[in-house]
């Protein structure tokens, strides 16, 4: 290269600019779609302020819910629940203590306990059991019997609710009918949150070293010993999670209810679609008593939503 082209500023071929065919590799970072550069952004200060009102904005008819439920019935009849920020003196508490009044509502309540935890507790604890045993422990059929349980997975509820009706119907127990008892409820429910918790744990138990196992095994452990000093502390997100799951899709059920459970055992669900009959005329009962049937699962999910951290991380370190 002349003298005259260095001083015009030519790239020359070592430089690694265009105009040399061996500069490629030297010629810096590669430009950025507008894809890649849209999701780079995301994590700016202006995409958390638009997530952070997209979650408020998510929120509000929560909001909503908790201001009519605090409103007496005349004051949500004249206007919408906004009012109260003008107004604030239309906050009271009166439905509240009109609603626990009800014993049928409290009734409800305790009847939802009574179906979610067993429900919720007999699942975890059956789904850890078989799924310890289709991860680990070989026994005649083990592949074939999981294939059935996968199977069930795509059983909808709906088909099995006129043959379990007419099986629940069959079944008494010296005057104990099972059709419309809570126990009907909590069996029905353990028995079609089975296939899918005993798939999730099992997928989450195969991914445990084995070396872990074969150490305790040759330390004199039993399969119970393992399960329970190795599998169980391991698994423990993944069990929670399951748990979390289970407990919100069975508090927050209403067609089972509907079909198996008499007014004796309905839970807080199918009461609140019985006064829905009546909607314009008894909003201070609905509005508290929707508020409260949704602030226990609520209360349950924050309270637990750690493990959903922990089950990620554990699985991204394995």
């Amino acid at each position: 290269m002349s003298t005259a082209e260095k001083e015009a500023g030519a790239p020359s071929p070592a430089s690694g600019g265009n105009g040399g065919k061996g500069g490629n590799g030297a010629a810096g970072a590669p430009r950025r779609g507008v894809a890649a550069r849209i999701v780079g952004r995301l994590g700016g200060g202006a995409a958390q302020s638009l997530l952070v009102l997209i979650a408020l904005f998510w929120l509000v008819p929560t909001l909503g819910l908790l201001v009519a439920s605090l409103r007496s019935n005349e004051d949500n009849s004249a206007g919408g629940w906004w009012q109260v920020f003008t107004k604030p003196t239309q906050l009271t508490a009166e439905s509240y203590s009109a609603l626990l009044d009800k014993s049928d509502f409290v009734d409800s309540f305790w009847n939802t306990v009574l179906i979610t935890v067993p429900a919720t507790v007999l699942v975890v604890a059956i789904a850890a059991l078989a799924a310890y045993a289709f991860a680990w422990m070989e026994f005649p059929g083990r592949d074939w019997l999981f294939m059935v349980v996968v199977a069930l997975l795509v059983v909808p509820v709906q088909v099995a609710l006129i043959p379990v009706a007419k099986l629940y119907g069959k079944i008494d127990f010296g005057g104990f009918q099972m059709f419309g008892s809570v126990t009907g409820v909590v069996l029905f429910h353990v028995a079609f949150g089975l296939p899918f918790a005993i798939f999730l744990l099992r997928n989450f138990f195969a991914a445990i070293p084995r070396d872990l196992l074969e150490a305790a095994r040759m330390d004199g452990g039993s399969e119970w010993t393992i399960f329970r000093r190795v599998i169980f502390p391991l698994g423990g997100p993944a069990i929670a999670s399951l748990g979390i799951f289970q407990f919100l899709w069975v508090w927050n059920d209403l067609l089972v209810a509907l079909v198996f459970a008499d007014t004796e055992a309905q839970p807080m669900t199918k009461w609140l679609q019985s006064q829905m009959r009546q909607f314009t005329g008894n909003i201070d009962i609905l509005a508290p008593g929707a508020f409260l049937s949704l602030i226990v699962p609520l209360a349950v999910f924050f309270a637990f939503q750690r493990y959903f951290v922990q089950g990620v991380l554990a699985g991204s370190v394995k």
